[in-house]
């Protein structure tokens, strides 16, 4: 809105804008003619905004290295790296193309061994979990479950004892208007 003082005509323009959103603002005017309040007129602008969605990646599926903790599949990946590097032909290959080839052999290996993941993480951050964590949220879990049927069983028993005090009431008045 402007606001515009009689004797000295001035007038104050005002948009309250976040800071980061002002370079999105353009073209700003006041309309004379329309008077919200008295001594107040509109002030309009344009103001670009982005309506770009963002896009979900779409799932790539992994190797599952994770599986290497344990002891048999690390023997495995072992054992079969060694034969495949024994057979590969490895004389005349420059530095780049060495290191290619043995990337190769140990991704081929680990998809074999390991495999592949088959869906998207669903915990983004799992470092802190832990047996300790994990207890904890059972036993929550539990007291919460316990918690929630006593809240039934209350609410049960206390729906059934304002039926019994509404129909021993009920009996009570009707046979006070019979006598």
């Amino acid at each position: 809105m402007t606001y515009e003082a009689d004797p000295a005509k001035s007038t104050v323009d005002s948009i309250i804008v976040r800071r980061g959103d002002k370079a999105k603002v353009h073209n700003v005017k006041v309309i004379p003619i329309e008077e919200c309040v008295s001594q107040h007129k509109f002030l309009v602008m344009d103001m670009q905004l982005n309506t770009t969605k963002r896009r979900h990646k779409k799932f790539e599926p992994r190797v599952r290295v994770w599986k290497l903790k344990e002891k048999q599949t690390c023997e495995e990946y072992k054992s079969m790296v060694r034969d495949k590097v024994e057979e590969e032909e490895w004389k005349h290959l420059d530095v780049n193309e060495h290191w290619h080839k043995m990337k190769k052999i140990m991704m081929e290996t680990a998809q074999h061994i390991c495999g592949m993941s088959k869906s998207p993480c669903r915990h983004k951050e799992t470092w802190w979990w832990n047996e300790e964590v994990a207890e904890a949220v059972r036993e929550k879990k539990i007291k919460y479950r316990k918690t929630e049927e006593r809240k039934f069983r209350l609410s049960r028993s206390q729906y059934w004892l304002e039926i019994w005090l509404l129909a021993t009431c009920g009996h009570g008045l009707q046979r006070s208007s019979m006598n």
